[in-house]
């Protein structure tokens, strides 16, 4: 029986060369031709991405399909293609050993415990020394006033031709329309516009902000301690600053954290060249800048940091928009609600604002008093069944076909066997019993899940699930709103909030709501296998990955109810 190979081919982003992928891949391809009983199953990449994290779409991919046993060997250049981290190569091995996948590469052959200790330690140290090497070029870079990689606001690359044709990199020009924006932003704020005023303008004026994206009033005024934004950007009076921050891999996620490197480690160089704002307004812009910090009391040494003051999750946390742009609602103030691109950069013209208190209160009344009425849910439940019903007898008919065919199946495998006890074996047979084999383990595979059972909806559904939400209700009162597992089982029927312009100056609420989880919470007894849940039964797709929308108020929208 021939064993399935993958491939997997990596290059990094020092490495800009696509031709490399290709040359792995043909390598390995030429080993798998020259090795017996192996055969290609399928083949993941990554183009241009580091190998100290695992965060790659390729790997991801090939990692899934092992899960699921998609192949049984494993097969790259070298073991640093697959990942350079000692702690990810040597969970990978794991996860590949009790899968019963084997790992090979053709510098290395047949991975074992002694490759994973020794070229892990290798890999680690070369990442180390790369960081390092990096370090000090940078610096060098630093040190002749050349940028150290990123491109800020109000400049352009400015590569340049050296000897033998050879392109240095690093130098940058001012790009004067750029420039005169920058100029206009000192300008304005030093006159006594906020961050929002400013970026409302320019977003109203069509000027295209950092990447061609709208302002945003956090991209003007920065984070003090970090001296970022534009009002804090050094560069803008010829100051090149370095090593502010340094770069980390969180072990859990494996993405990339900053953390504040102290200020006697920070690195500074003149550029007098890039100067675009004059001395005089720069310092103007940061004694206004140091003003607004100390009125809010951000120099407090005892000051709560924001981790220790964080919010605790309300009832409508990530599920509220804006009905005109789609965009996220933010906070305004310690109580409201309101759209961020409205109100900070101008981008949308619904500046409704609502209590939270108010909003929350209406959706839960919307959920109790308008979704599921009575009328909607009797015509869902006959809707439901009989779909149910239809669906369920395509699955059965599927499985009695399959069921015929394993019969048959079985019957060929049985004329076999019997011709070689007869004495008849020739290759042909071999691979014919292999495939009819393979075959019968699948079908059977197929037929040990048990038949899909059609789910008992009670005909009083909405009248159950309604006095289940005013139980939750009354629960998460009692809590002070502190109860996590009523929190989140209110959360789970709610999909998400649309607000938007009302009239008579009240917004409109339009709340939609998550069918499946009020099925489920109007169900007479808890989900089992026998009941629905979101995932579907076996063999039947799901029916309940649907929506109901109604306005907070005025009433239920039938149109909107949906199978």
């Amino acid at each position: 029986m021939k064993q399935r190979v993958a491939i997997y081919a990596r290059y990094s982003s020092d490495n800009q060369r696509d031709a490399s992928i290709e040359d792995q891949i043909k390598l390995c391809r030429q080993r798998i031709a020259a090795a017996e009983g192996w055969d290609l199953e399928q083949v993941y990449r990554d183009a241009a991405i580091s190998g100290a994290s695992t965060q790659r779409p390729g790997y991801q991919a090939m990692l899934e399909a092992a899960r699921e046993g998609g192949f049984d060997i494993i097969l790259a250049e070298a073991l640093d293609r697959l990942s350079r981290d000692q702690e990810d190569i040597a969970g990978l091995y794991k996860r590949l050993k009790f899968a019963g996948i084997q790992l090979f590469t053709l510098a290395e052959g047949e991975i074992s415990e002694l490759h994973i200790g020794l070229k892990g330690t290798m890999n680690a140290l070369f990442l180390k020394d790369l960081a390092e090497k990096t370090r000090r070029g940078q610096m060098g870079r630093i040190a002749a006033g050349k940028s150290a990689g990123g491109l800020c606001y109000g400049y352009k690359p400015a590569p340049r031709i050296i000897g033998d044709g050879v392109i240095e990199r690093g130098e940058r020009r001012i790009d004067e329309a750029e420039a005169a924006i920058v100029r206009r932003i000192f300008r304005s704020f030093a006159e006594g516009l906020s961050p929002t005023a400013i970026a409302k303008q320019l977003n109203h004026e069509g000027v295209p902000g950092p990447d061609g994206r709208p302002w945003q009033d956090t991209a003007l005024r920065g984070h003090a301690e970090r001296a970022t934004g534009i009002l804090r950007n050094e560069l803008y009076i010829g100051r090149l600053v370095w090593n502010r921050m340094r770069y980390l891999k969180d072990p859990s996620t494996g993405k990339r954290i900053s953390r504040m490197n102290p200020k006697e480690q920070w690195v500074s160089e003149e550029v007098p060249a890039l100067r675009v704002v004059e001395q005089p307004l720069w310092e103007q812009v940061q004694t206004r800048l140091a003003g607004i910090r100390d009125a809010a009391g951000a120099n407090n040494p005892d000051r709560p940091k924001f981790w220790e003051t964080r919010r605790a999750k309300h009832l409508l946390t990530g599920k509220l928009f804006c009905a005109s742009c789609g965009g996220a609602l933010s906070n305004l103030g310690r109580d409201y609600l309101a759209c961020g691109a409205a109100r900070k950069r101008g981008t949308c013209t619904n500046m409704a604002s609502v209590r939270r208190s108010q909003l929350e209160g209406a959706v839960i009344d919307a959920l109790r008093a308008n979704l599921m009425e009575p009328d909607a849910v009797r015509e869902f439940v006959a809707e439901f069944t009989a779909e149910w019903n239809r669906l369920a007898a395509e699955s059965n008919a599927e499985r009695a076909h399959d069921q015929s065919r394993l019969t048959t199946i079985e019957r060929k495998i049985g004329k076999i066997i019997e011709a070689v006890m007869d004495g008849f074996r020739t290759e042909e047979m071999k691979q014919q019993l292999e495939t009819l084999s393979q075959q019968k383990a699948q079908l059977q595979a197929r037929l040990a899940a048990p038949a899909s059972t059609a789910p008992s909806i009670h005909p009083n559904l909405a009248e159950l699930y309604r006095q289940r939400v005013e139980t939750l209700q009354t629960e998460l009162a009692a809590a002070n709103g502190d109860n996590t597992a009523v929190l989140e089982a209110l959360r789970e029927l709610i999909e998400r909030v649309d607000v938007g312009p009302g009239t008579e100056g009240e917004p409109e609420i339009i709340l939609t709501g998550a069918l499946a989880a009020m099925v489920r919470l109007g169900l007479p007894v808890p989900p089992t296998k026998t009941t629905p849940s979101t995932t579907g039964a076996e063999g039947v797709p799901d029916l309940f990955g649907c929506s109901v929308k109604v306005v907070a108020g005025p009433g239920f929208e039938p149109g909107t109810f949906r199978l």
